[in-house]
């Protein structure tokens, strides 16, 4: 592994992993979430979230999963980060809305004032059931419709809606304004919905995508693909130079896919560092602490970089 050595700057968000269950088991997913998953974080757990954030000043909470709204204690936490001043991001794959149960997820998301990151792999009813199951696309389409009723998307509201792509197959996304354009000329014409941005994220090689390359053969010629697409110009804007990652029982990863490797985040020769051994750490100020990194950061670096706010590169993201 040659990748450069990588340091922290200040912690400005918090991505929380609350949940590995999920009512879909898509291909590109780097979690390996399903409906079978049965790990959930506990209410203790979120309260040390919220310490967290009220000690460390950290303004952004991203939560993420699966599919994070299964956990029981979610929307919980969603309020409790509100009263706090916190922004917070939930990362939804939009069929959750559909679910039994989350018929006023839209409603609750719109109350909160919550930023909405959704999946949406395509605008092509074909491509988005062939990644993701059969009718996902109709169910996606409903909830966008939904969030658009409240003012999701629309200009001015305040309620941000940002779609992300993932490609279906072992190469790198497509220019993000590009797609972007694409996306919202096709979802407007035919369904009339619109969002605000989109972002392009690469597929991770990894868990369940990364052994569907192994098993086609093409996870090396995948890997080639992601270092001769090396861009030194990203590595100042990776998502791990700002971010840290906490999985569902509190213990805390430069980011989510160093999460899912089992690559904690390392400070101090401790093995497992909890979130709440951060809050005696010179205030929390991580600057400097070395990023456990590997092979598949590659995948941030490549082309247009890839993060949780989409492409890297400056013209991607102007």
């Amino acid at each position: 592994m040659d990748f450069p050595v990588l340091q922290r700057e200040r912690v400005e968000i918090l991505q929380v992993n609350i949940c590995y269950q999920c009512n879909q088991s898509c291909q590109h997913c780097h979690v390996n979430a399903g409906p079978g998953r049965r790990e959930h974080m506990d209410w203790p757990t979120m309260e040390e979230v919220l310490r967290f954030l009220e000690v460390s000043g950290v303004r952004t909470l991203d939560i993420t999963g699966g599919a994070p709204e299964l956990n029981r204690h979610f929307r919980d936490l969603v309020q409790e980060a509100r009263e706090r001043g916190v922004h917070v991001i939930d990362r939804c794959n939009l069929t959750v809305l559909e679910e039994p149960g989350q018929e006023d997820l839209d409603a609750f998301f719109a109350g909160q004032q919550v930023e909405i990151v959704a999946s949406m792999p395509c605008y092509l009813e074909e491509n988005v059931d062939r990644q993701r199951g059969k009718g996902a696309y109709r169910k996606s389409i409903l909830a966008l419709r939904r969030l658009n009723a409240l003012g999701y998307g629309q200009p001015d509201s305040g309620l941000l809606l940002n779609l992300v792509y993932n490609p279906s197959d072992p190469f790198l996304p497509s220019p993000q304004n590009a797609l972007e354009a694409d996306y919202k000329r096709e979802l407007f014409q035919r369904f009339g919905i619109v969002f605000n941005r989109l972002y392009t994220l690469t597929n991770m090689p990894i868990n369940r995508f990364g052994n569907i390359l192994v098993s086609r053969g093409e996870f090396d010629q995948y890997m080639a693909l992601l270092k001769g697409a090396y861009g030194s110009e990203n590595l100042s804007a990776v998502m791990c130079r700002n971010l840290i990652s906490v999985d569902w029982q509190g213990f805390v990863y430069d980011c989510d896919f160093n999460q899912m490797l089992d690559l904690p985040l390392s400070l101090g020769g401790k093995q497992r560092v909890r979130l709440s051994d951060l809050m005696g750490v010179d205030g929390v100020d991580l600057r400097g602490n070395p990023i456990i990194t590997a092979d598949h950061c590659y995948g941030c670096t490549a082309g247009q970089g890839s993060s949780c706010g989409g492409a890297l590169a400056q013209e991607a993201c102007a």
